[in-house]
């Protein structure tokens, strides 16, 4: 005989009670999850916006850092494609006088630059010369030399001399950093390519003035400012 038709509704409800008991307990874990994934959404926030702060940060001391060593080289000139007699002679000649070659030697640098520049009618006083010596460069019978003058307005006056030296395949520039003489070739290489109208350096910051605009000279501290004008 088939079972009262009470028995069968009461089962019925007792499958939908499960069901539903089943279906709260479902809706709770999404629940759990979803405030579990809220949480981890916040804590992504929060950890973007403390790294978008430390990435000022290091931008900030990165800056400062770079501005420091450009300010320990702003007395400097770098003078290139100028021979200098080897060292081998300058020692002979300070041997045969009897004196310290360290100290000859880097005299005769000092000399050499100076009676050069003077020889194309540029006025420098070695007095003002702090110290002169040579750097390794890349060309056989030419090197680099670097002078640093006792204050920053000596070594202006002497780049401002600097056209004098015109088709002598030698020339006067200050003594950048890495970083901004990164951004002075690059400049230079758009100058080159028409895309800016001119640049130049003045105190080691690059400047650079834009095609048919009237406006003043930008200052250029980071090479990927250089982008939008490509």
């Amino acid at each position: 005989m088939p079972p009262p038709k009470k028995n069968l509704a009461a089962e019925e409800l007792e499958d939908i009670k499960r069901s539903l008991d089943f279906l709260t307990e479902e809706v709770s874990d999404v629940k759990l999850q979803q405030k579990t994934i809220l949480e981890l959404v916040e804590e992504v926030k929060a950890l973007r916006i403390q790294n978008a702060e430390k990435d000022r940060q290091l931008d900030y001391l990165e800056n400062r850092v770079a501005d420091l060593e450009q300010y320990t080289r702003m007395n400097d000139i770098i003078v290139t494609g100028l021979r200098i007699k080897p060292r081998s002679y300058t020692k002979a000649v300070t041997a045969d006088h009897g004196g310290e070659p360290s100290e000859l030697e880097a005299n005769s640098v000092e000399q050499q630059v100076a009676a050069f520049l003077q020889s194309k009618g540029i006025d420098v006083d070695c007095n003002n010369i702090e110290a002169c010596h040579t750097l390794s460069w890349r060309n056989d019978d030419k090197t680099a030399v670097i002078m640093r003058f006792v204050n920053r307005k000596h070594k202006t006056a002497l780049l401002k001399q600097g056209r004098k030296l015109k088709g002598s395949n030698v020339y006067l520039n200050e003594h950048l950093t890495k970083r901004n003489a990164d951004i002075a070739r690059k400049a230079r290489y758009m100058k080159k390519q028409r895309k800016i109208q001119t640049t130049w350096t003045t105190n080691c910051k690059v400047f650079i003035k834009l095609n048919g605009t009237p406006e003043e000279a930008k200052v250029i501290r980071n090479i990927e400012e250089l982008d939008k004008y490509q």
